[in-house]
């Protein structure tokens, strides 16, 4: 028998008659629009997926203080908690989006999904940090599943028409994850610990789960291919090989390196002197996350004012004086430089990311999940590096050490104008 991923539209939940005078054999004349039933819950499934996967991703950045302080660590060792997981979700990407196309998206993201809530559940009642962060990293694995199935899952159920749209909420669910369950953990810790916290975002997780699980229509356009281990090392071995490929996968890196820096170790710098901020406060900062949720809009049209590069070297310097602002002890000065950092990081991670889509030309899929990967180590690495910076020298050393990251990006995006100077000037 079929799995649900793959059973015919006929007798699917939400499934769409063809259009009145549409062809037969036209694909697109079966896939969801705006307004048919489908297209609604899919697009509301994605986004509670969005909402679980990076909601419990970043779940114990907001509470390394208190896990610092419970359990006698170093900001360096309590960073782990969030490094394991963004290693485990890069290692896991590639194969996961391998698996997918075997399984099917729908399939991937449901067992991803209730595995990462069944840990999220179990999580609290870890008894050391060494047990916390292997748990976490294997966290990481299981929330792989749906930024490797998500993108596939909706640009093979939805219109190429109201794809954007349908990415957009999707999007909008990671970064409204993402920000809530940081807030949300920031003040629960407050009032009765981080190990409660954790329990609280288990349990909303648990239920946007829940929500994805009865949303999310069978798949009517997916077909099973077989895992080739061989074909996919040859088109890895392809997407490497390819110059700007690689450059965008640097940037991506090192763009999250300082984001990771910055967001895992800000809130030791605002519960600490000068500021003084309880746990509900230095978590609520993360509010300031809507404001990428701006910018990665607007990078459209940044990129097509200036170019890849010009919009590049925008969000370089802006993210530069986001930094070097933060250095002031003042509360205001270090929320307008967050706001600088995050603004220019969204934008510089848009134009990369969308790049790496238009530059493959086949084996899209896997040319994102490098990217994913390169991505979540930069996040690893950040977090990791930018902790220990801090608990060696202070906010400065993690501004230091970010401003380094920010110089390789810069020579990256030097290297590649003055390379195309070049080839215009040997073509002219």
């Amino acid at each position: 028998m079929p799995s649900a991923d793959t059973r015919a539209s006929t007798g699917g939940v939400g499934a769409v008659p063809p259009r009145a005078g549409a062809r037969s054999d036209d694909p697109e004349s079966t896939k969801y629009r705006p307004g048919d039933p489908g297209y609604r819950r899919l697009s509301l499934a994605l986004f509670a997926a969005g909402l679980v996967a990076f909601g419990l991703l970043y779940s114990t950045q907001a509470l390394l203080p208190a896990i610092s302080a419970d359990l006698g660590v170093t900001a360096g060792r309590a960073s782990w908690t969030v490094s394991g997981a963004t290693i485990g979700l890069a290692v896991a990407v590639l194969p996961l989006s391998a698996l997918s196309e075997r399984f099917g998206r729908r399939r991937t993201m449901t067992v991803s999904l209730a595995v990462a809530v069944a840990l999220a559940l179990v999580m609290p009642l870890a008894p050391s940090l060494d047990a916390l962060t292997a748990l976490r990293v294997a966290q990481g694995v299981a929330i792989a599943g749906v930024p490797a199935s998500a993108m596939a899952f909706l640009s093979e159920e939805v219109r190429a028409r109201a794809l954007v749209g349908a990415v957009g909420l999707f999007v909008a669910g990671n970064s409204i994850g993402g920000m809530s369950g940081r807030i949300l953990t920031g003040w629960v810790t407050q009032m009765w610990g981080w190990r409660a916290a954790l329990a609280a975002l288990g349990v909303a997780t648990l239920l946007c789960a829940v929500a994805y699980a009865v949303l999310a229509p069978r798949a009517r356009h997916f077909t099973p291919s077989r895992v080739s281990p061989r074909a996919l090392a040859r088109t890895v071995r392809t997407h490497l090989a390819n110059p700007l490929l690689v450059r965008l996968y640097v940037i991506g890196l090192l763009f999250m390196t300082v984001f990771g820096a910055v967001y895992t170790v800000i809130g030791y710098r605002l519960v600490g002197e000068p500021f003084g901020l309880s746990q509900g406060l230095a978590g609520s900062i993360f509010a300031i996350y809507l404001v990428g949720t701006v910018s990665s809009a607007t990078s459209g049209r940044l990129h097509g004012r200036l170019g890849r590069r010009g919009a590049l070297y925008v969000a370089i310097m802006t993210t530069t004086t986001g930094l070097l602002l933060s250095l002031a002890d003042s509360l205001l000065a270090v929320a307008g430089g967050l706001v600088l950092i995050t603004a220019g990081f969204f934008a510089g991670h848009a134009v990369a990311s969308g790049s790496v889509s238009r530059t493959a030309t086949e084996g899209r899929a896997q040319a994102s999940a490098l990217y994913q990967m390169a991505y979540y180590l930069g996040s690893s690495v950040g977090g990791t590096v930018g902790a220990l910076a801090y608990h060696g020298g202070g906010w400065p050393a993690t501004v230091a050490f970010s401003l380094l990251a920010l110089v390789g990006a810069a020579g990256v995006t030097l290297y590649a104008t003055r390379r195309a100077r070049r080839t215009a000037l040997l073509a002219a």
